[in-house]
């Protein structure tokens, strides 16, 4: 099964100041790559397409630096809009049909985790989240996100923490009047409706969205 890929690049990554005061967030190097290409290379891997990029903040730069690649970009220079807004404007770039999110200021271990939401994918799904339990994050603040049933649907609050990798039916973001919202939106419309389910990461995963956070990836992957 191919499906398109939209990695969210707009953010202004105020979190990472001051490296982000003059470099796009996905930009920033970890293990002298940069959180973009990791990205991107999980995802070709895993043998996405099209894939689609947005863009807000420098974004000038992330157009550069995946110039000749065959990536669209979904220019928001105008106005950021969030995961929600950022998705539905680029779903014409997109196409019908499910797509793959991926935030790329994450570093993983273990399984691909866009290969292993493909080959977890059902039709009775219209979101399928990867989950980490707290236990294996690093530079995380905070609680966990999720829990699951006993039919691995999703349910609002435990020790499963989003690690910002799913795949998603984009068709209810049309009820949202919005035009600059969150996901949270959406995934709340998919779980009161019994259809967002969540998957299990194998492997340990690192939030890199402060300066802080770069020598925990960068050791989480030398380990």
């Amino acid at each position: 099964m191919t499906l398109p890929l939209m990695i969210f690049a707009a953010g202004k990554g105020t979190r990472m100041a001051p490296l982000t005061d003059v470099t796009p967030k996905p930009l920033i190097r970890v293990g002298g790559q940069t959180l973009l290409d990791r990205a991107l290379h999980q995802g070709e891997t895993a043998g996405v397409g099209p894939i689609v990029i947005n863009t807000h903040h420098l974004g000038h730069q992330i157009r550069d630096h995946v110039a000749g690649r065959g990536i669209a970009i979904s220019d928001e220079s105008d106005l950021l809009l969030e995961t929600g807004g950022g998705l539905r404007k680029a779903l014409p770039l997109l196409g019908a049909g499910p797509v793959i999110t991926m935030n790329p200021d994450v570093v993983w271990t273990g399984t691909n985790p866009i290969a292993a939401l493909i080959d977890a994918w059902d039709d009775r799904m219209d979101a399928l989240l990867m989950l980490v339990p707290l236990a294996q994050t690093h530079g995380r603040r905070g609680s966990g996100d999720f829990s699951l049933d006993p039919h691995a649907r999703l349910i609002r609050k435990g020790d499963l923490v989003y690690g910002g990798a799913q795949i998603i039916r984009p068709d209810r973001l049309a009820e949202i009047a919005e035009d600059a919202f969150s996901l949270n939106r959406l995934w709340d419309l998919l779980i009161a409706g019994g259809s967002a389910y969540g998957l299990i990461h194998d492997g340990e995963w690192c939030d890199v969205g402060r300066p802080d956070c770069i020598p925990l990836a960068e050791a989480l992957l030398d380990g």
